[in-house]
């Protein structure tokens, strides 16, 4: 079943926010963080790495798309005909 690139793109763009969301807590740890004084918020990070998180994020979600997009072109997992 062929899919338009709207399609391919817009499974990439879901695959990669919802991995965001799985990547942006790891690595937080606030054992050792001392009690901000500037007025900052008290759950923040003091360094939350997002650079480094975004591109574990995109690497990770290319591969989450690329084997979904597999599963869609052998058929195990068809997209409804909406035509």
């Amino acid at each position: 079943m062929p899919i338009g690139p709207f399609t391919i793109v817009a499974i990439y763009f879901v695959c990669w926010w919802t991995v965001l969301f799985a990547v942006l807590p790891l690595g937080m740890n606030q054992e050792g963080q001392e009690k901000p004084t500037d007025g900052a918020q008290w759950g923040a990070p003091a360094n939350p790495n997002l650079k480094k998180k975004f591109i574990t994020t995109t690497w990770v979600s290319a591969i989450v798309w690329v084997f979904i997009l597999v599963l869609i072109w052998t058929g195990w997992m068809p997209l409804p005909n909406i035509r």
